[in-house]
């Protein structure tokens, strides 16, 4: 959880959800938060070092993925473990 507490990590994560199966290249990720490629490189880092994401290279294109057990284990745990009983919550725990 540690690492997704940071803006820039946690808006990587959430871009890769939302990319699906397909993944972002580094540079579409960079143009997307406008950070500096230094600073990309840096969080991207945190992320593939704790699982949270894979990278592969494609030709010249590093591909980036959310790592889905892991992104899929960290969701579930945050759900059914920490927000146990918050109103509204309830409906989540079940995939719904």
């Amino acid at each position: 959880m540690a690492e997704l507490g940071h803006p820039h990590r946690l808006q990587i994560f959430q871009l890769l959800i939302k990319a699906g199966d397909d993944g972002l290249a580094v540079g579409d990720i960079q143009r997307e938060l406008g950070i500096p490629k230094s600073t990309l490189a840096h969080h991207i880092a945190q992320l593939l070092a704790v699982g949270l994401m894979t990278q592969e290279r494609q030709g010249r294109v590093q591909r980036c993925r959310i790592a889905a057990g892991k992104a899929s284990a960290f969701v579930n745990f945050f759900v059914a473990d920490c927000c146990e009983g918050l109103p509204g919550i309830e409906g989540l725990e079940a995939g719904a």
